[in-house]
């Protein structure tokens, strides 16, 4: 399935499988991918540690797994997976099976789950069998109990449901004969690659070829050494996060080490292993972690900013390693840029807002404008033209419409600086909440909290951590809350109903 506009200048491009290879025949032996060291405390199974040779054999295993199940060309695979080595694998895997996946945040449930994957025809979902205490693997086969499209259900881990494809095995394999898949036509990076989900659950489609472009513009304004190592915080459940853990690590060619959620002794012996590295962190962890003495002089921050507006009002960076903040918006694009001499985020420029600021001849893969509205837009090489692929359309999701000049509204208001020709985000977009990298929209927050309990309220308030979080008032805030969880709800609503101090303990 090919994106049309990216077709024009695929020729040369690599795939995402391309550059994985390359990393692989120039050190099969060395080290590629290791799990969290805490893995234990939050899904099944010991550490994972791969070389480059072992993790493109679980990847073909991956992938002959899901072509052997009948899966075809262009099968949209979604995936719900803690942020560990079988989030790397599946990903490749679907991909070298000629397929597309969809990555999942984690802290969706059943609710989300089928809005989203509803939308796009998926065929399979692959999931752990728990992720913490909420048992994902049960919660992806209710899902697929209510997705006519999807056929088959795979998961890593213990004790999965009966009916579910178990996946341990692909670490197991010491040769695997790939059946071929159909040659599709057209320039390989051209077709799509993967799928994320934008507010409203509106399924944004990228090509290869887009991915590359958003990973270069973090690995170029990072700095990053060929074969240097990556620790990573972010997993790949969103294309900020494609971008930063999956890419970064692929252009890098190094190792990448994987963090989920936040265990303090467990990163600090990360970080001590890696020296040299750039570490992928949200924007609200860092100045703890610099407090706590866990980054080295060598080591280059990478700030993602999910609320972006949020960086004209933080501090300076006081810390001998380099810092680059990532500003996201949602899933049409990110500006990155490495602080200058004040030690202050750098303000987007207006036009060009790449990596080509610090690298001599390197790609302009994103541009900035102000509207006539008064909001932030984008285009470039990584900004999508599509929200999701022709072949998938459902007649009532519009596309995503760009104006006369190939710009995209990302609905972030911003004002211009005349003295420094510079834009500033002074908000997120109208009525939406933006809590822990979760985007919700009031209204539809509104409408669910209605339907379990019409006299229940919900608000979003400022958050030091968060930017925001949500905090909720009902009659009989236990019940109701687990009236939420129980229709599938994300657990950032229905906990919000729970005692502060009993949400804080979950």
């Amino acid at each position: 399935m090919i994106l049309g506009e990216a077709s024009r200048t695929a020729a040369a491009a690599a795939t995402l499988d391309d550059l994985f290879r390359r990393a692989g025949v120039s050190h099969p032996d060395t080290l590629a991918l290791a799990d969290p060291p805490n893995r234990a405390d939050f899904t099944d199974g010991a550490s994972r540690r791969l070389s480059y040779a072992q993790a493109d054999r679980a990847i073909s295993a991956v992938a002959a797994k899901l072509r052997g199940l009948g899966l075809h060309t262009d099968a949209v695979v979604g995936m719900q997976l803690p942020n560990t080595v079988e989030s790397l694998i599946t990903f490749l895997g679907v991909l070298r099976a000629g397929m597309i996946a969809a990555p999942i945040p984690t802290l969706w449930r059943q609710q989300d789950i089928v809005a989203a994957l509803g939308r796009i025809g998926a065929k399979a979902i692959i999931a752990s069998s728990r992720i913490g205490s909420a048992p994902h693997a049960e919660i992806a086969m209710q899902a697929a109990a209510a997705l006519f499209s999807v056929r088959q259900v795979c998961g890593f881990g213990h004790h999965l449901p009966d009916g579910m494809v178990p996946l341990d095995d692909v670490f197991a394999s010491a040769q695997v004969d790939m059946p071929v898949a159909p040659i599709r036509p057209g320039p390989a990076a051209a077709h799509i690659a993967a799928i994320t989900f934008d507010r409203d659950f509106l399924p944004v489609a990228r090509s290869h070829i887009e991915l590359v472009a958003g990973g270069l513009e973090t690995f170029l304004e990072a700095g990053s050494a060929v074969e240097a190592p990556t620790l990573s915080t972010i997993p790949i459940g969103s294309f900020a996060g494609i971008s930063l853990t999956l890419l970064h690590w692929l252009l890098a060619g190094g190792s990448l080490h994987l963090h989920h959620g936040f265990d303090p002794d467990a990163f600090a012996a990360q970080s001590r292993e890696v020296r040299s590295a750039a570490v992928m962190l949200p924007s609200a962890a860092v100045a703890g972690i610099a407090d706590a003495g866990l980054f080295d002089a060598d080591q280059t921050a990478v700030a993602l900013w999910r609320a972006p507006e949020r960086m004209i009002s933080t501090t300076a960076w006081d810390n001998p390693a380099a810092i680059v903040d990532v500003a996201s918006f949602g899933e049409v694009g990110l500006v990155a840029a490495r602080r200058g001499p004040n030690n202050l985020p750098t303000p987007l420029p207006i036009g060009s807002a790449s990596a080509s600021r610090r690298v001599s001849g390197a790609p302009i893969v994103i541009e900035t404008n102000r509207n006539g509205a008064g909001m932030l837009a984008l285009r470039g090489r990584m900004v999508p033209t599509h929200d999701f692929a022709a072949s998938v359309e459902r007649g009532h999701i519009p596309h995503r419409l760009a104006d006369g000049a190939g710009f995209i509204d990302t609905g972030f208001p911003c004002r211009l600086d005349q003295q420094d020709r510079a834009l500033h985000v002074t908000a997120p977009p109208a009525g939406l909440t933006v809590t822990g990298g979760y985007r919700f929209r009031q209204a539809d927050v509104d409408a669910v909290i209605a339907q379990a309990n019409p006299e229940a309220t919900l608000i979003a308030v400022p958050d030091a951590d968060l930017g925001q979080r949500l905090a909720g008032t009902a009659a009989d805030r236990a019940t109701l809350s687990a009236e939420l969880q129980a229709r599938g709800v994300n657990p950032l609503i229905s906990e919000a109903f729970r005692a502060r101090g009993a949400a804080e303990a979950a």
